[in-house]
């Protein structure tokens, strides 16, 4: 049976007393190169868009449509949160993805009283939250939320390559591919690469003679 992500955990989290509860979603935890992403997303009561599922399930131009439809939605609190290169060397992808996931919980124009997260438990979150493994093809507004961090997160990709086009980033998104690996052995790495990444800490291994 496939599954479409609805409101029921929203509807519990309301039916706990929780007023302001937002779905979060990361993109970027795997890539070689550039900041990992996340969103957090407030939608209204009774609020449905046709086709807004899981963002991996959907194809560019129809995540963009998404996009665009949920950012011109005054109704829909949103806000992006990220965590720098830096970030992710200095304190390893996993605790800056969490860190990613705080701001962007931060940023919203409102406080949000719980939080529903993609994912495993985050320790010491700074809001009550409840973590949904695979939330993003079942709770909607973590489903918006992935929408946006993804589209976010590739349209920086974009920027970059326009200073970096060696690398394919306008299309692998900073991700190990052929392509990207063949770039860094040819042409080095650049400060947009995740130096405690193996692909790219080998890159700067001394010559043994």
């Amino acid at each position: 049976m496939k599954i479409v992500p609805d409101r029921q955990f929203e509807e519990m989290a309301h039916a706990d007393g929780r007023r302001v509860v937002c779905g979060i979603d990361e993109v970027g935890r795997g890539p070689l190169a550039g900041p990992v992403v996340t969103a957090a997303v407030v939608l209204p009561d009774g609020y449905s868009l046709p086709g807004l599922t899981d963002s991996k399930k959907l194809t560019a131009h129809k995540r963009e449509q998404l996009y665009e439809q949920l950012m011109e939605d005054s109704s829909v609190l949103k806000a992006i949160g990220a965590a720098s290169v830096e970030e992710i060397d200095r304190l390893n992808i996993l605790r800056a993805t969490h860190l990613a996931m705080a701001r962007a919980a931060q940023n919203l124009p409102q406080q949000p009283d719980f939080c529903l997260i993609d994912g495993l438990p985050v320790p010491g979150f700074p809001f009550p939250s409840r973590s949904i493994v695979k939330g993003d093809a079942k709770c909607l507004s973590i489903a918006a939320a992935s929408v946006l961090a993804k589209v976010h997160r590739d349209r920086l990709m974009r920027e970059l390559h326009a200073l970096f086009p060696q690398y394919g980033w306008n299309h692998n998104a900073g991700y190990g591919t052929r392509e990207h690996l063949l770039a860094i052995q040819t042409y080095g790495i650049t400060p947009h690469h995740r130096r405690s990444f193996a692909p790219v800490a080998q890159t700067m291994l001394p010559l043994e003679f």
